[in-house]
């Protein structure tokens, strides 16, 4: 009787999940569909009900569809009071109330937080508020870039060679506008799949037309007297004229609205545990602030119980359905977040997709295809185990790489693969980046083992 009046207490009180994204949208959908009766607020700090992002790089800039039809479809309704446009300002763990800019405090019994990333902006202020300045992270930033691209800019900077900022290149080129990319790195993509693959990114950008500076910084913005952007001042003392500059230096954690609050919260997200349960910046487990999407900092035991960071749809969702079952479920009944992270990516008429955690990697090794086709499978070994894995048009290799992350096969591959040429006889170094070294672009950060660690800080160089 006990236990059947604890489990009703779960699924009833009041549930506040600031974040209204992709994870707090299948979080909300979860807790309904699981057998929540109580009152469900959803806050966000955008006036838009959740959408879907992918979109916003791809097809939005290609001007095939407008940013305001990316809504996320319902899997089914979840009643709940959504405050959009009030953005969460502060939390009060010991009243457990949430405050909201304007002065509003929310109060809940349970709280999951899915506030997610922003785009990192440009450092200088006053450039970054000239007219053709460009983040591309939420809805209306994309739908303000898709006028500019439609306009027929001369020519457009993007400033880092990510997923995103590639995307966006490639974006420029189907649309026959010119585009200089600039990129820290020794390639485009290295800080997500390291130099060996850097490199095939490098000739594919270039060779559709791509002006690829490569080993440089951008300096300084310069504007015109009437404040739009016209140049760009590199680091190997050249000049780039602009009028279009995209910012794509990485994402910023949505965690500063949590300073002071207790919770072990920091630049490298939010510290929770396997069931999603948020750490305080003690190390201890809370049991009523549940974190999920890009925003967490989870351990995962298939890479060594290491804290990642996943900037994922994929996790999102699964990470969300499992924070929100652990939510109404007793000990006995929570299940881990254990998903293997998985990626893609459409550039350059190549899709790209992976799993698993290439940064990890410290060897790779070409198992189907070819380097010099584009058409090719790459495994990544890490302390002679494999890893994670990356295809360029060959996902349908993916499930059977992601089977043998998951069983911790050995690497190299002791079997011989399918359509292996001569560049795949042997592992070579993954050739990644210096960790120390920001990079733009990795979508799994691999943070270490301290859930309270808050010692980084990224600071771009002169």
């Amino acid at each position: 009787m006990a236990d059947t009046a604890l489990d009703q207490l779960k699924r009833d009180g009041r549930i506040v999940i600031v974040g209204a994204s992709l994870a707090g949208l299948r979080a909300a959908e979860t807790l309904r569909e699981e057998g929540f009766k109580g009152t469900l607020t959803m806050i966000g700090d955008e006036p838009y009900e959740p959408y879907d992002r992918p979109p916003l790089s791809k097809g939005v800039l290609l001007g095939r569809g407008a940013a305001e039809h990316t809504a996320l479809p319902r899997r089914r309704a979840v009643d709940a009071e959504w405050r959009l446009g009030a953005a969460a300002t502060g939390l009060d763990m010991a009243a457990r109330r949430v405050r909201l800019a304007g002065g509003d405090e929310v109060p809940y019994d349970r709280l999951l937080i899915t506030t997610g990333v922003h785009a990192r902006p440009w450092p200088n202020p006053a450039e970054a508020a000239l007219d053709g300045v460009f983040t591309l992270r939420g809805r209306d930033e994309a739908a303000a870039l898709a006028r500019r691209f439609a306009e027929g800019p001369r020519r457009v900077l993007v400033i880092g060679a990510g997923f995103t900022g590639s995307e966006i290149a490639s974006a420029c080129r189907e649309r026959g506008i010119e585009v200089t990319v600039a990129e820290r790195a020794s390639a485009p993509l290295v800080g997500a799949l390291g130099g060996v693959i850097g490199e095939v990114a490098a000739s594919l950008q270039r060779e559709n037309g791509v002006d690829l500076r490569t080993g440089v910084m951008v300096t300084g913005l310069e504007g015109d007297s009437t404040g739009r952007v016209r140049a760009a001042h590199l680091s190997d003392d050249t000049t780039i004229e602009a009028d279009v500059v995209v910012v794509s230096l990485g994402a910023v954690r949505n965690t500063g609205w949590l300073e002071g609050s207790g919770l072990g919260a920091g630049p490298r997200g939010i510290a929770c545990d396997a069931g999603c349960r948020a750490f305080d910046f003690r190390g201890i487990v809370t049991d009523d602030i549940y974190v999920a999407g890009d925003v967490a900092r989870s351990p995962h035991p298939l890479f060594g119980y290491q804290f990642l960071s996943l900037e994922h749809w994929g996790n999102a969702v699964s990470q969300a359905e499992t924070a929100a079952h652990n939510m109404l479920s007793e000990s006995t009944d929570r299940r881990p977040h254990i998903w293997v992270p998985a990626f893609w990516s459409t550039q350059f008429g190549v899709n790209i997709k992976s799993v698993g955690v290439p940064p990890m990697g410290t060897e790779i090794m070409i198992t189907q295809g070819s380097l010099d086709e584009r058409r090719f499978t790459g495994v990544y070994g890490y302390q002679g185990r494999i890893i994670a894995a990356v295809t360029f048009d060959n996902a349908r290799w993916l499930p059977f790489y992601e089977k043998q992350i998951e069983q911790t096969a050995p690497f190299p591959p002791p079997f011989d693969t399918v359509d292996r040429r001569a560049d795949g006889r042997h592992p070579m170094p993954a050739d990644f980046p210096d960790p120390s070294v920001p990079t733009h672009g990795p979508t799994v950060t691999v943070s270490g083992y301290s859930p309270a660690d808050k010692r980084i800080h990224f600071r771009p160089g002169r």
